[in-house]
């Protein structure tokens, strides 16, 4: 927001410098201009978006020009539409702590990929989206389906399901935003999803400014594991660690222009960013994360590395303890251990309650 358009302009023909060793830097400009301050940070935000969308998730479009909401039986119903001849529509329940009807003083929600995995705090609302209605991911052939793609064309947008789902989160933002009646309040909101889903929640707050608190949940490569660390493990570590290359072949995730860079170990360092900067995108706001170290799988030394690299730019921007990382495990996936109740607590107080 406010920062000019050259923030996020990429030169027509970027030479990309493999750097497979080391994280990129995020307080370097493309052109080697250092980050210097606050301003120069909300440029380089805007930068790194943009080689985001670019190379590795696809474009997130903005609010379509056709956009209605309505809300009865404590559930959103939204309408999105490019024209009056290409709409499409998709619906999210509002659970409110106990009482089935909004509380008169406007309350924080929980925006949550499919299924809750984490304590809700009982101030808080949930709010229920089901990623595959917004864009499917059972397996390379999902590519292309759900209404996102109904409404923008499965071969003309360059979204992989990861950032549909962010378009979507965004759109209910918007319907809250013109709801005061459904008592949320959208200057209080939080997005979570384990695994799979961790890794659209940390997509959906690193693209959207307006979500107070981003949780991640056991994400693995993809979420808050660098690229490159996860690369690390598996050969440096001998540590079964889940690929790029794994992941683009799985699903559908990410965007086809990733499927270049996720080739081998050599190509991967090609990529001009990593989820060292994805995290710091969702700076200065709440972001907390959590590993489950029974899986090799999902990196554990690769989520420490990245997100203590994350830390570096919340610490530039004054305020490190908005960002937490918790290791715990072995434990089932997606299950929430006691020990760490409080500390997903205290970042709801923080950033939901406002304690």
């Amino acid at each position: 927001a406010g920062c000019p358009a050259s923030c996020s302009t990429l030169p027509p023909h970027m030479k990309l410098i493999n750097q497979t060793y080391t994280l990129p830097d995020p307080f370097h400009f493309l052109n080697g201009q250092p980050v210097r301050n606050r301003a120069d940070w909300t440029c380089r935000a805007a930068q790194l978006r943009e080689l985001f969308q670019k190379y590795e998730l696809g474009y997130k479009p903005p609010k379509p020009p056709i956009f209605t909401s309505t809300f009865a039986n404590n559930t959103l119903t939204i309408v999105a539409g490019l024209s009056h001849a290409n709409t499409i529509n998709f619906s999210v329940p509002i659970t409110y702590p106990n009482t089935t009807t909004p509380a008169s003083t406007p309350i924080p929600a929980v925006i949550v990929y499919d299924a809750v995995s984490i304590p809700i705090p009982p101030q808080a609302a949930t709010i229920l989206l089901n990623v595959d209605t917004i864009a499917q991911q059972n397996s390379p052939a999902s590519r292309g389906i759900g209404v996102f793609y109904d409404l923008y064309g499965n071969t003309t947008t360059t979204a992989g399901a990861l950032m549909a789902w962010a378009w979507a989160v965004s759109r209910i933002i918007d319907a809250l935003e013109a709801h005061p009646e459904t008592g949320i309040n959208p200057a209080r909101l939080a997005v979570t999803g384990c695994s799979r889903n961790g890794k659209g929640a940390l997509v959906a707050g690193a693209f959207d400014t307006r979500i107070a608190l981003t949780i991640p949940q056991e994400s693995g490569s993809g979420g808050d594991a660098c690229w490159r660390t996860s690369r690390d493990m598996l050969v440096n570590r001998q540590l079964a660690t889940q690929t790029a290359w794994e992941i683009v072949t799985e699903n559908v995730w990410f965007a086809e222009s990733f499927d270049y860079f996720a080739r081998d170990n050599y190509t991967i360092g090609l990529l001009p960013v990593d989820h060292h900067e994805l995290a710091g995108l969702v700076a200065p706001r709440g972001l907390y994360s959590t590993s489950n170290v029974g899986f090799l799988w999902l990196g554990d030394w690769s989520n420490l590395e990245c997100m203590t690299a994350a830390n570096k730019i919340y610490r530039a921007l004054g305020v490190p303890s908005n960002q937490g990382f918790s290791q715990d495990g072995p434990h089932n996936h997606c299950s929430f251990p006691p020990d760490q109740e409080g500390e997903i607590k205290a970042f709801f107080e923080r950033f939901l309650v406002g304690e």
